[in-house]
């Protein structure tokens, strides 16, 4: 999996911050998340190895911006140069997640047209309140490929309003860490037979750390989060 992200650090916007792992990590080192900089991997698109290859193999899904969110304010200007990047390096597929779709258009490149086909959107919704602020633009927005991803899943959500055919996929995760708030199977299946009724694919990414199914509450660590929600088997393919 490839990684870019050409900035690092955010301000918490919504419920689903409230636990970000970027705060929690930068907190182990002393660091402050809510301090926004460009990284030393600002230009990684465009680097190259000693034999003239490019750090990113052509063909690679690279997953952007994960360490902050691609359309932050403090990012406006550099994200110019990013979009600059992205179109250049056609040969990858750019999978962006954001928390600000309603700050999608600012420095939008002016060759974007209905959207780079080399590039995926992705809105967050972690609560009925988020998605049904976001997805409305999201839906109504210029993208060649969107996608919803519920994320840390805080509650029963109804999507099936914004299920059309314009969305890929929808994907949907409990939340980690020592502070984890549960997430409810319930929750999850309910979102999985939305997408069933609308022939969306769906994925059930991860438990959380704090998982409630049939009543119980379960504990679960880390390193079985993924494998105990593809043991659900809930996955769908449209």
């Amino acid at each position: 999996m490839a990684q870019w992200n050409p900035w690092h650090g955010c301000r918490k916007i919504s419920a689903g911050c409230q636990n970000c792992y970027v705060y929690r990590i930068d907190s182990s080192f002393e660091r402050d998340a809510s301090t926004i900089t460009k990284t030393a991997a600002y230009n990684l698109p465009l680097k190259k190895t000693r034999n003239g290859k490019y750090k990113l193999t052509p063909g690679e899904t690279v997953y952007t911006c994960f360490t902050s969110d691609f359309f932050l304010e403090e990012a406006d200007n550099w994200r110019i140069d990013a979009w600059r990047m992205i179109q250049y390096r056609s040969d990858l597929h750019f999978y962006i997640i954001t928390k600000r779709i309603d700050r999608f258009g600012i420095n939008l490149p002016p060759d974007w047209g209905d959207g780079y086909a080399n590039v995926t959107i992705c809105s967050t919704c972690e609560t009925q309140d988020r998605a049904d602020y976001r997805l409305p633009i999201l839906l109504n927005l210029p993208i060649r490929h969107k996608a919803i991803i519920c994320e840390p899943l805080l509650e029963q959500i109804n999507l099936s309003s914004w299920l059309l055919n314009s969305i890929e996929n929808v994907i949907v995760g409990g939340e980690s860490g020592n502070e984890a708030r549960i997430c409810n199977y319930d929750w999850v299946y309910n979102i999985y037979t939305q997408c069933i009724e609308k022939k969306v694919p769906f994925h059930f990414k991860q438990t959380g750390a704090r998982f409630v199914k049939d009543g119980r509450l379960f504990n679960i660590k880390r390193q079985d989060q993924h494998s105990q929600a593809t043991k659900a088997g809930i996955d769908f393919c449209s």
